[in-house]
């Protein structure tokens, strides 16, 4: 159950945060309404409490296995949301970023750890 929590949890920050941004960057970069600006910054501030749900009580390493999160799920967001089609080279990267996730979350550490 862990696993699945942690995967979930991981995947609403990455809709939150990569949400919130891509709200922002539409009001400024786009033209749209400031208030698109005004949820992202509401998403962005739900994805700070979502990171704090996961399971492993330490900050950096959740912040750190998110990133890789973040790099993929960014891919993903711009595919579905902008028509951006990735390469080979994003999803390479994409897919070492998530290799270093579960390496970071999931490896065998000793008790304490």
């Amino acid at each position: 159950m862990t696993i699945a929590k942690t995967v979930l949890l991981f995947g609403l920050a990455a809709a939150a945060e990569i949400g919130g941004a891509w709200l922002i960057w539409q009001a400024v970069r786009e033209d749209r309404a400031w208030w698109w600006a005004g949820l992202g910054v509401m998403a962005l501030g739900l994805y700070g409490f979502v990171a704090t749900l996961q399971p492993d009580a330490n900050f950096g390493r959740i912040l750190a296995a998110y990133g890789g999160v973040f790099v993929a799920g960014s891919l993903v967001w711009g595919m579905v949301f902008d028509g951006f089609r990735p390469d080979r080279w994003d999803i390479a990267g994409s897919l070492i970023c998530l290799a270093g996730v579960a390496v970071i979350m999931f490896a065998p550490r000793s008790p304490g750890a």
